[in-house]
């Protein structure tokens, strides 16, 4: 088990929400990542990874972090920045519980009752389709190396 493993969330068809698999990628073709490291194209099922693969799986992880795409009201498209596991927006929230209630956040309840530490590094998107539209907006291709250099940040300071 890796010591740090990266979750990149979102769906590569649906525009601006293909942030995670998107910095996934990048990190795998052009980083190189420590051998305490994991970074891993989560998709829309990042719930099932953090259930099955962290709850369920001998020898957890000591930190998390997670990629996701966010719709601030206060942000600019292709911000890049952290939240805390409480600030997560309301209809992400689903995608993080277990039992799709909003009061049950799994990112929260892992920190809380594990130790193990959670990042969450989001990106405000510019738009997201109502219909399938694959691709980053520019600002959110910008906001891709942000992310890849912050998560570097990272893990060169847990080494």
């Amino acid at each position: 088990m890796s010591s740090t493993v990266i979750f990149g969330c979102g769906n590569l068809i649906m525009g601006d929400d293909g942030f995670g698999p998107t910095v996934i990628k990048e990190l795998h073709d052009n980083y190189q990542l420590p051998p305490s490291a994991e970074a891993i194209d989560a998709m829309t099922g990042i719930r099932e990874y953090l259930f099955d693969y962290l709850l369920m799986a001998e020898g957890r992880p000591e930190h998390i972090i997670i990629l996701d795409a966010v719709d601030f009201d206060d942000r600019e498209p292709g911000d890049v920045f952290f939240i805390d596991s409480s600030s997560i927006p309301a209809k992400k929230i689903h995608d993080f519980s277990l039992h799709q209630f909003p009061t049950v956040n799994l990112l929260h309840e892992l920190e809380e009752h594990t130790g193990i530490k959670v990042t969450i590094i989001a990106a405000q998107v510019e738009y997201i389709p109502a219909e399938i539209e694959p691709g980053l907006s520019k600002p959110m291709i910008t906001a891709v190396s942000r992310a890849c250099e912050k998560i570097m940040h990272i893990l060169s300071e847990n080494s």
